[in-house]
């Protein structure tokens, strides 16, 4: 196919018309973990090597909690248990939107697990960390998250820091009420750099 260029009329064979290639950077896989038969407090990844300019989480989850609503997913650094983290958020469940924000608080509020009636339904999370290894400026997380329920659930993106300038070297994952059920999965990826 043929595409000719807006800025100079120039006729070219492909799609890039003179652009510079986007190749985007690497991920690469650093650990995976589900979660066996009668749940797990929480998932922990240790041991993060600092070699990659970001990571990502990506998991799907539901916790043990009598219910068929939506709860939350809450992200620690470093064992950090203090009220070190702050989180922003934009939510809506397909009547309403709501805004935000939840400071001082000892975790960041990173995304949802649907409860243990939802039957086969597990919220969906992808979570960036940013220039985690940087130990001049705190870390800073961006998510979206959701579950569709046919007809109910929730979507939302939220951000979040830890107001520490450690490394991350260790990350952990639980529920704001119950433990994570069984099949809950989470994958940690390293991004390179350009």
């Amino acid at each position: 196919m043929a595409v000719v260029s807006i800025k100079n009329k120039l006729r070219r064979g492909n799609l890039l018309v003179g652009n510079n290639r986007f190749i985007p950077p690497a991920f690469e896989s650093i650990a995976t973990y589900t979660v066996g038969s009668g749940g797990a407090a929480n998932v922990e990844f240790t041991s993060i090597p600092a070699d990659y300019a970001h990571l990502q989480i990506r998991g799907m989850s539901k916790d043990t909690t009598a219910g068929t609503g939506v709860e939350l997913l809450y992200l620690q650094f470093n064992s950090d248990t203090g009220n070190n983290y702050a989180t922003h958020r934009l939510e809506g469940n397909g009547t309403s939107a709501s805004a935000g924000a939840n400071t001082s608080t000892s975790a960041i509020r990173a995304g949802v697990n649907t409860q243990a009636n939802s039957t086969d339904i597990f919220a969906a999370t992808i979570i960036d960390i940013l220039d985690y290894a940087n130990t001049n400026k705190y870390t800073t997380t961006r998510s979206l998250t959701g579950a569709d329920k046919n007809g109910s659930g929730e979507v939302a993106i939220r951000s979040g820091v830890w107001m520490n300038t450690n490394a991350v070297t260790s990350i952990k994952l639980t529920s704001n009420v119950a433990n994570l059920a069984q099949y809950s999965h989470f994958a940690l990826y390293g991004i390179k750099g350009a």
